[in-house]
């Protein structure tokens, strides 16, 4: 029992010697992070002024904030104690484990990097990429954070997303339709092609050059396939497709009643 008694007095004693160091360190690390987050937003409105390209902005400020992180857990880690000369050396042992457990994750940050670097796409593109399509609102360390159509929010590693096939919508001002719209064979085509043309050209939000083209694309018993080709600014082709799609079925069908 004395032993026991014995015990219980030393733990205390070196809870309450110890305590300081615990509630310093906790203090340390609420100060730390708020002095992260200030440095970022400052960083980032310093950066944002300067108009540094935002892609490389985001990608800046993750890895300054992770490397910030570091030396504060490293920080509080010597004022709980432990020798920063013996952590180093655990942080060098389990280096070669972590590395080999987190492969992919370096492949990503790898893929972040070369993102960075090639620029396939920047902040506010529209892309396809992995079969997912949508807005690129965030370009991180280890992914790629897309909004969809649907208002979904999609995170794509960099490392596939950088060996992968990519579709820029954006990167060009300027984008050609090449819709296919179907009308039945017995109307005349010839007429079908003058009529959709003038509409093309009357449209004020399709470019007159290169001049707005109807093409024959396939004829079958039953019907007539046609290609419609005009060059728009990459802002209005959704609004152009929808007026190219509507124009051919008023006219197939005005063809067709008379």
């Amino acid at each position: 029992m004395n032993n026991l008694d014995s015990f219980i007095k030393s733990f205390i004693e070196n809870l309450f010697n110890f305590l300081p160091n615990i509630v310093s360190s906790i203090v340390i690390l609420a100060i730390g992070l708020w002095i992260i987050r200030l440095l970022k937003r400052m960083t980032h409105r310093i950066l944002t002024k300067k108009k540094i390209d935002p892609t490389f902005t985001s990608f800046l400020l993750d890895g300054a904030v992770w490397g910030l992180r570091i030396v504060l857990f490293i920080i509080i880690a010597s004022k709980l104690g432990i020798q920063t000369s013996s952590f180093v050396a655990i942080i060098g042992a389990m280096s070669l484990a972590i590395g080999l457990s987190l492969q992919g994750s370096l492949s990503n940050f790898a893929g972040g990097v070369l993102i960075i670097l090639f620029k396939p796409f920047r902040i506010g593109d529209i892309i396809e990429a992995q079969g997912e399509a949508g807005k690129v609102s965030g370009i991180h360390i280890f992914s790629t954070k897309i909004i969809n159509y649907q208002n979904q929010v999609i995170y794509i590693p960099n490392g596939i997303l950088s060996n992968g096939k990519i579709k820029n919508y954006t990167e060009n001002e300027l984008r050609k339709t090449e819709l296919s719209i179907q009308t039945p064979s017995t109307i005349n085509s010839a007429d079908f092609i003058n009529l959709l043309t003038n509409e093309l050209i009357e449209n004020e939000t399709i470019l007159k050059q290169p001049k707005p083209r109807v093409q024959i694309k396939e004829i079958l018993d039953t019907k007539v396939t046609y290609t419609v080709l005009a060059w728009v600014e990459n802002g209005n082709y959704s609004e152009v497709s929808s007026f190219i799609y509507l124009k051919g079925k008023e006219i197939s069908q005005h063809l067709t009643t008379n």
